[in-house]
């Protein structure tokens, strides 16, 4: 059982496999001057343990439950378009906001992620800068803008 607690604390959890990924994304949040808590898992699968609190993952204070979640779709273990699908159809999970990022610029992963109900669809910025403004404007929409569940 999925246990949401109501809280203060901004959270972006980024499910992507690219170890260079992570890191330039950890960066550009730092440089955006986002005040959110960036915590990052490597594949869908991964992904599904820390919403579902398990194993590793149960510990609610080290792993808090994501505000939003930036989901790569090409994955090992289990593709973002699956571990979309399975969020999007929990009922506990569902109403958690999702924005894809990633490389794929392909008309068909884009209709079928709206299709399973994602919040948004980016590519990746292609340089370090323009993953900065991203990083900025992400943090403006979602945390100030928008009224989050």
């Amino acid at each position: 059982m999925i246990k949401k607690v109501l809280r203060n604390r901004k959270c972006i959890l980024v499910a992507d496999d690219d170890a260079d990924d992570r890191e330039l994304i950890k960066v550009a949040f730092e440089e955006s001057g986002a005040d959110a808590e960036l915590l990052f898992v490597e594949n869908g699968e991964e992904l599904m343990f820390y919403l579902n609190r398990q194993g590793r993952y149960a510990d609610e204070e080290k792993y808090p439950f994501p505000s939003i979640i930036l989901l790569d779709l090409n994955m090992p273990r289990k593709d973002g378009r699956e571990a979309l699908r399975e969020i999007k159809e929990h009922a506990n999970l569902k109403s958690l906001p999702i924005i894809i990022l990633t490389t794929s610029t392909e008309a068909k992963d884009i209709s079928k992620c709206y299709e399973l109900g994602v919040n948004s669809y980016t590519i990746k910025p292609a340089n370090f800068s323009d993953l900065v403004a991203f990083a900025h404007m992400l943090h403006t929409y979602w945390f100030t803008v928008v009224q989050l569940p």
